[in-house]
């Protein structure tokens, strides 16, 4: 009983810490990675104008296909440089973080993503770094996975959202909770937003079953 105490004792305080600590320690991480690349392409040459430049490649998915090069500069360039600064001050961090893991999923599925595979394990040579001479989707992936948490738990403790709450007189909020229909629906959301441009088969259902799942309660309560 004694060590179960010291246990819970222990965890519970952990908890506490981990409001503060692991929030910002992505957010810090995040924002680096994200500012140095949107750095690198505001004082570059446009190279998007060369993608796909590897037979593997798939280029740019839809609608971003149909855009001009210099617009998808542009928005690749400010977005990240943008989006990059909410995330290090804690500003709109749901928002930031989804917006980037969009971004992050746009530029996997144009460069990093194999245009032709027949099986997992045949995808799964892709999950690299280095791949056929180019770049594979395992730093996507990564900063992907990172990004999630920010979604859904969102910027922590020490970030502008919580300030915000506070002066909104809402700083309540920040503990509830509603696990229903919806909440599943948020949650195929996030995740259709991640995988549709790289699969469309994958992200497709997820988005549909996110429709769903959204649209069921209002109309049960019309």
């Amino acid at each position: 009983m004694v060590l179960l105490n010291i246990y819970d004792g222990i965890t519970e305080r952990l908890r506490a810490a981990g409001d503060y600590v692991w929030p910002l320690a992505l957010r810090l991480i995040m924002f680096w990675e994200i500012w140095e690349s949107g750095v690198e392409k505001y004082t570059g040459n446009n190279w998007f104008q060369y993608i796909p430049n590897k037979d593997w490649q798939k280029g740019f998915a839809w609608p971003f296909s149909e855009l001009s090069v210099d617009l998808n500069w542009f928005l690749a360039t400010w977005g990240e440089l943008v989006l990059s600064v909410m995330l290090l001050l804690g500003l709109f961090t749901r928002f930031a973080a989804i917006s980037l893991i969009v971004l992050v999923a746009v530029a996997a599925a144009s460069v990093h993503w194999p245009n032709d595979w027949n099986s997992l394990s045949e995808l799964w040579e892709a999950y690299a770094i280095s791949y056929r001479d180019g770049y594979g989707f395992k730093l996507a992936l990564l900063f992907i996975l990172l990004l999630l948490p920010l979604v859904f738990h969102g910027g922590g403790k020490i970030s502008l959202d919580r300030v915000l709450l506070g002066l909104s007189g809402r700083k309540d909020r920040t503990q509830a909770q509603s696990a229903d229909l919806q909440a599943a629906g948020l949650a195929l959301l996030v995740l259709g937003l991640s995988t549709i441009w790289v699969e469309l088969l994958w992200g497709a259902p997820l988005l549909l079953g996110a429709a769903i799942c959204l649209l069921i309660p209002v109309l049960k309560n019309r």
